[in-house]
């Protein structure tokens, strides 16, 4: 199957895309963000709709842009397959917000540093998803590929169908354990600041442990999301875009959904079906359907997955226990310097 964007030939397009991604961000954390503050509910809803918006704006700029190369129906196609693959990322964002809300208790990370947090974590999921979806894009035109990371979807999402929540286990990950025996840990927060230097050594706070900590859980969730939207397009621009529209809206949906997080206690039987859906796409349905399964099917059923476990977790309430409640570590307690004992 021949790309409609080529790298070669469409690289303006993302050097376009990339500049205004970064143009972005550099007015988030230099205007509105330049000091460390708690983010209100207001502002993370103004911000949400700022970064929905944008994401809308790319969807009907790409629609346009191929309309005029290619014809209005590839146009609706190609806005179609970026709608999809933005709602699948940013549905399975949400299980992000839910590593977000565990890492932050985890690690008593002050509510006025947590912003701080988010935006570099961010920015590193953008360069990590940027290579994932280069190195997807490559393996894609194989058809052995296609159906490895289709069995590897299902594989997933029946996994998650058996143990829904996410888990966050600082102490055992490799990356956190090898950063605390290069640098020294202080004890507690130094303000917003990632790396001190106390008589002549360099020292990390626990902010950069936590921001290690959600660099790589985000490397885990590429492994599912990117194969994911390929599922849903073969455009490598459509992929790349799309992830990085939803990426964008993470940090406002975690202080937009963080106080409320648990009362969707049945969005992961949802994300499950859908990573159920995608990998059923890659291994059997395109196949079926002469290639290429209906893309406005495949957004009205991800949408109604979604939607309906969402619908399901406000209808039956979980109910409320102690270990969902209390957080692991005391509000703004001091980080211990030694690895901590698994919470409970």
């Amino acid at each position: 199957m021949d790309l409609l964007f080529p790298f070669a030939d469409s690289w303006g397009l993302y050097a376009g895309f990339t500049a205004l991604v970064l143009a972005l961000l550099a007015v988030d954390l230099g205007v509105f963000h330049r000091r460390a503050h708690v983010v209100s509910f207001r502002e993370s809803v103004i911000w949400s709709m700022v970064w929905i918006t944008t994401g809308l704006a790319v969807c009907a700029g790409l629609g346009a842009y191929t309309t005029s190369h290619f014809g209005a129906a590839t146009g609706r196609e190609i806005a179609l397959e970026f709608l999809a693959g933005y709602v699948v990322e940013k549905s399975l964002a949400i299980d992000n917000v839910f590593v977000f809300v565990l890492v932050f208790r985890y690690f008593a990370v002050p509510a006025a540093y947590q912003h701080r947090v988010l935006f570099y974590g961010i920015l590193g999921a953008l360069a990590f998803r940027a290579g994932f979806i280069a190195l997807g894009a490559a393996l894609m035109r194989f058809e052995l590929v296609m159906l490895l990371f289709g069995g590897f979807l299902l594989l997933t999402g029946a996994r998650m169908l058996w143990s829904p929540e996410p888990h966050v286990e600082p102490e055992r990950n490799l990356l956190v354990r090898l950063l605390r025996r290069a640098l020294p840990i202080t004890p507690t927060f130094e303000d917003a600041r990632f790396l001190i230097r106390r008589d002549g050594r360099l020292h990390a706070t626990p902010l950069l442990v936590a921001l290690v900590f959600l660099e790589v859980s985000d490397v885990v969730f590429a492994v599912d999301s990117v194969p994911a939207i390929f599922a849903l397009t073969r455009e490598p621009l459509i992929v790349f875009t799309s992830n990085v529209c939803a990426i964008l809206g993470l940090r406002a949906m975690y202080f937009l959904l963080a106080g409320a997080i648990e009362r969707f206690h049945l969005i992961g039987y949802g994300l499950a079906c859908v990573l159920i859906f995608v990998g059923l796409k890659m291994v059997w349905l395109n196949a079926a359907f002469d290639g290429h399964f209906p893309i406005s099917w495949s957004l009205a059923i991800i949408t109604v997955l979604i939607g309906g476990s969402v619908a399901a977790s406000l209808a039956f309430p979980a109910r409320a226990t102690a270990s969902n409640s209390t957080p692991s570590h005391p509000p703004h307690a001091p980080y211990p310097p030694y690895p901590p004992t698994r919470p409970s």
